[in-house]
């Protein structure tokens, strides 16, 4: 009698190609969205006082990621610097282009002004330019040519709303636009510290009328 062997002959094992491990993790964030979170960070604390964990946090990336998405500290700050300029810039443009009278102009200007000085989930942000980077502009020659050229292209906007007055008879033709864009630029600067100090909206539209009876004549 022949016994069956009870166990079979083991078969050899065929190898499972296994597929190659992906490296790193997908990107599982927007580059603009996190921009503007870390700009909301820098507005709030400055500089100095956001470290890159405030930062990973806020924007929920990693270190590395945040490396390698946006650069260094210094450089996510300038970015996130350009980012406010290029929205306070197109939120402005068309009113500064507007063929409306200096008074109304202006006015819908320190308006749109106050919205974003005033804006804030943990309070009044007041103005990036302002609050910050001007601090950081005296020891960083980058942000202070940013700082410099923002400060230029305000008061250039400002004088050439008041230019135009002049020459449809709003302003005497003795006034001169370039003084007269230096007080009105001065007044978005008052308004955005006043802002951040938690100044109420009615003392800031107060102080804004009395700019405009300056620049335009009492009404």
């Amino acid at each position: 009698m022949v016994q069956k062997n009870s166990k079979p002959p083991s078969a050899a094992k065929i190898a499972t190609p296994v597929a190659p491990k992906r490296r790193g993790r997908p990107r599982a964030y927007e580059p603009d969205v996190a921009l503007g979170k870390a700009l909301d960070l820098f507005r709030r604390d400055g500089f100095a006082a956001t470290s890159l964990d405030d930062l990973s946090a806020a924007t929920g990336m990693n270190r590395p990621s945040l490396y390698g998405a946006f650069g260094d500290k210094r450089e996510l700050y300038i970015k996130s610097y350009q980012r406010y300029r290029d929205d306070a810039r197109a939120a402005m443009a068309d009113i500064f282009r507007a063929d409306a009278p200096l008074r109304e102009r202006l006015a819908r200007i320190y308006r749109i002004a106050l919205d974003i000085y005033l804006s804030g989930e943990s309070g009044p942000r007041g103005c990036f330019t302002v609050m910050t980077a001007a601090s950081e502009a005296v020891s960083d020659p980058d942000i202070r040519t940013m700082v410099l050229e923002g400060l230029t292209e305000l008061d250039k906007a400002f004088g050439i709303c008041f230019r135009h007055a002049r020459e449809r008879g709003e302003l005497p033709e003795g006034a001169d636009p370039a003084a007269l864009a230096h007080l009105a630029s001065a007044t978005i600067h008052t308004i955005a510290i006043r802002a951040r100090a938690r100044v109420p909206r009615k003392e800031l539209e107060a102080i804004v009328k009395g700019a405009l009876d300056v620049l335009c004549g009492a009404k």
